[in-house]
């Protein structure tokens, strides 16, 4: 029954390395690993507060003996998988690289959770068992005898645990939208008291569930939100973001680490915004014209959502 297993999230980061022949970097994984004898992208967990990007170089080496530089990013995807003889189940949410090779020479290792690392042609990467991920990642059929889930488990929105500091430290994976109708409006959220950033307008979106796709949780949260109906245009990119001690409505200081995915969505048919989800950590959404947007003092704006209007050209 996997539904008793105890479940785990984690937040992982992935390369897709491809030589002048255009074969592609794999790693096999050994016996040592949850799924041995399997072909992944190399890659894995993202550290607390590490930038994902700096994840994918420190794993590809370690894994490879390859020096990569990130040159993009080229998916976000969500998984679950059940380790019945770990006893756990897991939601992976998985950042997937473009990258290039600098320098290194490739290199087996033993006694590691991977410990073979060869170049494959993409049909011969076919042939292989490969990880469902690394195959949606390739382009290729998933082969992949990963044990999913039947149900999802319950599991909070966030999981604080003790730090080697003492303080409460969590990681959260989210996705949010930089929304905008026919005429050119952007919608925006407030965010209530009580919560970190209270007063401030931010984008629409927030942490997704256990078992949820990115894409999913977002046009989710949208409607809960501000009541519109949106579809996903593309991926932005992905920022990460430390608040070494957040206070929040939780009453003690968190150390977060933020991981957040940025889409592009359209609202075709706008409606009067309306906060579906009352209670939660937003208590009103609007519409902006460019230039009301642009009169908007930095101050009143999150961080992030500044930092996502400018890069959007939204100003």
């Amino acid at each position: 029954m996997t539904t008793l297993l105890e479940p785990l999230r984690r937040i992982a980061a992935y390369a897709v390395c491809a030589d002048p022949d255009g074969r592609v970097l794999l790693v096999h994984a050994s016996e040592r690993s949850g799924t041995p004898g399997a072909w992944s992208l190399p890659g894995g967990a993202v550290d607390h507060g590490e930038d994902p990007n700096h994840t994918v170089v420190r794993e590809t080496a370690a894994e490879t003996g390859l020096s990569v530089a990130v040159a993009g990013l080229r998916d976000v995807l969500a998984d679950m998988r059940a380790l019945p003889e770990r006893g756990i189940t897991i939601h992976t949410d998985r950042l997937i690289y473009t990258v290039s090779v600098r320098g290194g020479t490739l290199t087996d290792r033993v006694d590691r959770p991977t410990d073979l690392a060869r170049w494959f042609s993409l049909d011969e990467a076919r042939e292989l068992p490969l990880r469902s991920f690394a195959a949606r990642a390739l382009g290729l059929p998933a082969s992949s005898a990963d044990v999913v889930p039947k149900e999802v488990p319950e599991f909070p929105s966030f999981y604080a645990v003790p730090g080697p500091d003492g303080l409460h430290r969590a990681q959260r994976f989210a996705a949010y939208a930089v929304v905008t109708d026919p005429e050119g409006r952007v919608l925006l959220t407030r965010v209530s008291d009580g919560y970190p950033g209270a007063g401030c307008w931010h984008l629409p979106g927030g942490g997704t569930d256990y078992g949820e796709q990115p894409g999913a949780a977002l046009i989710r949260e949208l409607v809960e939100e501000t009541g519109q109906n949106g579809r996903l245009v593309e991926l932005l990119g992905v920022a990460s973001h430390r608040d070494a001690a957040s206070l929040g409505p939780e009453g003690y200081p968190i150390d977060w680490h933020g991981v957040r995915a940025f889409y592009r969505v359209i609202v075709d048919q706008p409606a009067p915004p309306k906060v579906v989800d009352v209670g939660g950590s937003t208590c009103e959404a609007r519409w902006f014209r460019r230039e009301e947007l642009g009169a908007l003092p930095t101050d009143r704006l999150t961080e992030v959502t500044a930092e996502a209007v400018q890069a959007a050209q939204l100003t």
